[in-house]
């Protein structure tokens, strides 16, 4: 590396560059680790911990310009509280999982939460970053507007990676504007019925935000939430249209927030002997026969992801299931009394060999020991 280039890095990048060479050069397996919030996901948990959350705090924010450069072991919540202090906030309503999650842990799950439908992804919001390879080098991508690029958007391959590719160093994200209005409508209805409103309500120009249905009881009744938001005038005109009861603000509050951090009842109350899965779907499928024992999926984005609970061993029907309507299936949380089991039994749904291969020649690019995170997403990311 340059002298004059690593003059001007932080002490702690140019230790992490260390440690991985070092790891490069014996092959010693890294499991890099932020708050550990999201530590039940994945086939392995292997290596020795590499904690980020030394490397924290925001670099630079820009309010005005709606950017924002974080540090990866900044910690999510003052990430939000500091945008919040600005009538901020990222969009797209992360999950944490936890008081530990970490931005760059945000960024590497690549997970969104209820508004995700509505407004994007995590990855939607990424302008740049900057990542340690499995060589010990200091990569950048991307930068701190939005732009097209020719080619694909390396930035924006790390999320949802899990750590499998590098070690993100600094991350530079859009942020939006709160909206000034927001709203929540309240339904009973069957699941059938709840999609087939919010069938309905796509075709029409309405401030839907999110959406989620679950089960009352043991029958087939449920209540369908309907969060609005947007300007004053367009959820006045939405209320005014669409019906239902609405919630006080703060029972829908902590409707939301139960939803999003999974601490609902229909989460919370799992048998510990099955696993929560995560179905991805096309919007427009109707209701699935995929649960035993009469307890209905949660639906969430319209419908387009619907969590189930049932065993491990319902793996390869639940895929075909999902497979048979456009959709894939996997295991998203093993309950207490499953524990982490091996990858090839974890319920990741199997990729083509055109992926694979794409797959495994990244990987090859990016961690050619593999040892960053290996086995986290199976087999295929162990080298």
């Amino acid at each position: 590396m340059d002298q004059a280039v690593a003059a001007s890095l932080p002490p702690t990048v140019l230790d992490w560059q260390e440690r991985v060479r070092s790891a490069h050069a014996h092959k010693t397996p890294l499991r890099i680790r932020g708050g550990g919030s999201k530590d039940f996901y994945g086939a392995r948990l292997g290596g020795e911990v590499f904690d980020t959350r030394s490397y924290s705090g925001i670099i630079s924010y820009e309010p005005s310009e709606l950017v924002v450069t974080v540090r990866a072991g900044t910690p999510l919540a003052a990430l939000e509280q500091s945008l919040a202090e600005c009538g901020q906030c990222l969009a797209f309503d992360p999950p944490h999982f936890g008081p530990g999650a970490t931005v760059g842990g945000m960024v590497a799950a690549g997970l969104s939460g209820p508004s995700r439908a509505a407004v994007g992804a995590v990855r939607d919001y990424i302008l740049g970053l900057e990542l340690i390879n499995g060589q010990g080098e200091l990569l950048r991508f991307g930068g701190q507007v939005m732009k097209n690029v020719a080619g694909y958007d390396v930035s924006r391959l790390m999320a949802g990676a899990w750590g499998t590719l590098g070690l993100l160093t600094d991350i530079s994200l859009k942020v939006l504007p709160m909206q000034r209005a927001q709203a929540t409508l309240y339904y009973e209805c069957t699941a059938q019925q709840a999609l087939d409103k919010l069938s309905a309500w796509r075709a029409k120009p309405l401030p839907i935000n999110a959406s989620l249905w679950q089960q009352s009881g043991e029958g087939e009744q449920g209540h369908l939430l309907v969060r609005l938001r947007g300007a004053v005038a367009a959820v006045q005109s939405a209320l005014d249209g669409m019906g239902g009861t609405m919630l006080d603000h703060g029972q829908a509050d902590a409707a939301w927030l139960a939803c999003r951090e999974q601490q609902l009842p229909w989460f919370s109350d799992m048998d510990p002997s099955h696993a929560l899965w995560r179905l991805s779907l096309p919007a427009t499928t109707p209701v699935l026969p995929c649960t035993e024992a009469g307890l209905q999926p949660l639906m969430e984005w319209g419908g387009a992801l619907r969590w189930v609970q049932a065993p491990m061993q319902h793996a390869q029907a639940l895929q075909a299931l999902a497979a048979s309507v456009g959709g894939s299936a996997v295991c998203f949380r093993p309950g207490p009394q499953v524990g982490l089991v091996a990858s090839d039994d974890f319920g990741f749904t199997p990729a083509s060999p055109a992926l694979r291969q794409v797959q495994q020649r990244l990987k090859q690019a990016f961690d050619p020991h593999g040892i960053f995170n290996p086995g986290r997403l199976g087999d295929w990311a162990l080298s």
